[in-house]
């Protein structure tokens, strides 16, 4: 059939790929916050913020439901978290989050990738002191935008920072973890009806910056470790998001 046709099912099944364990990702630790307190989003803030990333990433509604469903159910499955710290390509500070039903081959894949893809695995806080838990807020807005969602954010009594991007049109909104939710709805409240980003995440103290090799080297690096059925998060301190990029 031609070159083009194995080009295009190679990129269709990349792409399926990626959904699939998107999807896994999303179904595991929805399930997970279900299970830690009332399976209701509503009344479990772990389970909105849950909710809240995955459908910012276009996670589908059935998928959603049928995690919390299989929760309230009471399903015994059992998941063992691990964090893992460590540097990548260009000396980027790295935390891998991971979900796994067996700890031991979770940390010997991400170990692997580390070790083969230019990176160095570290110790427990080797990078831990480089990054904040934050809620993190990331949507299209118009400059002037930017001081009506942080007054109505200080009129709410939360400590926020925002940065506005002028090459891509979005704002960033970062505020303490305990006011994640009452931030989203404030957020919303000033208009925006769709988050690109919506979720308590390890957002970096310092960005640096890369280009070139270095960044291609990083997001190889970065798309490696998002491959692994049990990696759940990568958090870098990069000045873009290699969970997002495509390698050169």
């Amino acid at each position: 059939m031609g070159r083009a046709h194995e080009v295009r099912a190679k990129k269709m099944a990349a792409t399926n790929a990626a959904k699939s364990a998107l999807y896994n990702r999303a179904s595991k630790e929805i399930y997970l916050a279900a299970k830690s307190g009332v399976p209701d989003p509503n009344s479990n803030l772990s389970l909105r913020a849950a909710i809240e990333k995955f459908k910012g990433q276009g996670v589908t509604r059935d998928v959603i439901d049928r995690a919390i469903k299989k929760a309230a159910g009471g399903d015994a499955t059992t998941y063992i978290s691990g964090r893992y710290e460590g540097f990548g390509p260009g000396s980027v500070a790295i935390i891998v989050d991971t979900l796994a039903d067996n700890d031991k081959r979770a940390f010997a894949s991400v170990r692997a990738v580390f070790n083969h893809k230019g990176g160095h695995i570290g110790n427990t806080g080797s990078v831990m002191f480089l990054f904040k838990e934050l809620g993190d807020f990331i949507f299209e807005a118009k400059p002037e935008d930017q001081e009506n969602i942080e007054m109505a954010l200080i009129e709410a009594d939360i400590e926020e920072t925002a940065t506005y991007n002028e090459e891509d049109g979005t704002l960033e909104i970062t505020v303490d973890r305990k006011d994640f939710a009452k931030a989203h709805d404030i957020i919303q409240s000033q208009g925006v009806t769709e988050f690109l980003k919506s979720e308590i995440a390890w957002v970096p103290n310092e960005k640096k910056h890369l280009e070139g090799e270095d960044k291609r080297k990083l997001i190889n690096f970065v798309n490696e470790l998002n491959k692994i059925e049990d990696v759940q998060n990568v958090y870098t301190d990069a000045d873009f998001d290699p969970n997002n990029e495509d390698a050169e």
